[in-house]
């Protein structure tokens, strides 16, 4: 029979509470194009963007730090925590610019499956503020890419059959998620930047006075136009790298998290004692006194 799961970050009551706020603030953020009415005062967010970048950024600080409080992340999990985005980080660079090649989406599937959903999220978002100090891409778009690659990667721990599915078919079920989720991360992005283009731009731009299925249509005509080829290079690119590394690197990971024994809770032993030849007791780590 295969041994649980192990959790390196569980989420509890104060970190789902956390992380639901955060995710409706994020759906809000993203959406509300489509959940305004038409000719609402919410044309003007363009000039209170900054703020609410801010509060989405303070909301994702906050979820992370109460699911390592709740959870009582060990030292073996902040390194592994640490590791992880700093590779991810790292191979960011690798492809950008070129066709969406982007390396690091593979790592985060494959990290998010093997340590589950709260250690996931923990990872994304760290991971992508770490790689963009790494390449100076600090913007008004950091929190929203941070939140996007926290879904991302927690979607991963939330897919079925983390304890038996196995082999190639759980190769097969990482592979068909990074595709989708590759899509669905830059459609998510696209929804970032897609508002502040200005009416006057172009006839796919975002329309505050048009209705909801007239600025639907807009956006999705922008998604093909800007976007597609990107994402389906990031999409093609997650795929080939799962199907060819994946089960190494989830032996790799699995083997990591087994030895880690992040569950495991720390004790000491009490010293042994041992008799010498006179008869009394001693320390086994007291030297033994003999009498002269």
């Amino acid at each position: 029979m295969r041994a649980a799961r192990l959790h390196a970050v569980r989420l509890g009551p104060r970190s789902l509470a956390a992380l639901a706020l955060v995710g409706a603030v994020g759906v809000a953020a993203f959406g509300w194009p489509f959940l305004a009415p038409p000719a609402s005062q919410l044309s003007a967010h363009a000039q209170d963007a900054p703020w609410l970048f801010a509060g989405l950024l303070i909301l994702l600080v906050a979820v992370v730090a109460a699911t390592i409080s709740e959870s009582d992340l060990g030292p073996k999990a902040v390194a592994m925590l640490g590791v992880l985005a700093a590779t991810g980080a790292a191979l960011r660079p690798i492809g950008a610019g070129t066709a969406g090649i982007e390396p690091m989406f593979f790592l985060m599937v494959l990290s998010g499956r093997v340590l589950g959903p709260g250690f996931g999220f923990a990872l994304g978002s760290v991971t992508m503020f770490a790689s963009a100090l790494l390449t100076g891409g600090v913007g008004p778009w950091l929190p929203f890419q941070m939140l996007a690659m926290g879904w991302f990667t927690m979607g991963a721990g939330l897919l079925p059959g983390p304890v038996r599915l196995r082999g190639r078919t759980e190769v097969a079920l990482l592979a068909a998620y990074g595709f989708l989720a590759a899509f669905a991360y830059g459609t998510v992005m696209n929804l970032a930047g897609w508002p502040f283009m200005g009416a006057a731009a172009s006839n796919i731009s975002f329309d505050a006075h048009a209705s909801v299925p007239a600025n639907l249509a807009r956006f999705v005509a922008y998604c093909l136009a800007t976007s597609l080829g990107w994402d389906l290079g990031r999409a093609l690119c997650t795929v080939l790298l799962t199907l060819v590394l994946g089960p190494a690197v989830l032996r790799a990971l699995r083997r990591a998290t087994r030895r880690a024994a992040f569950e495991t809770a720390v004790t000491f032993d009490a010293p042994k004692c041992t008799q010498n030849g006179s008869g009394t007791s001693h320390s086994a780590s007291e030297p033994v006194k003999h009498p002269t």
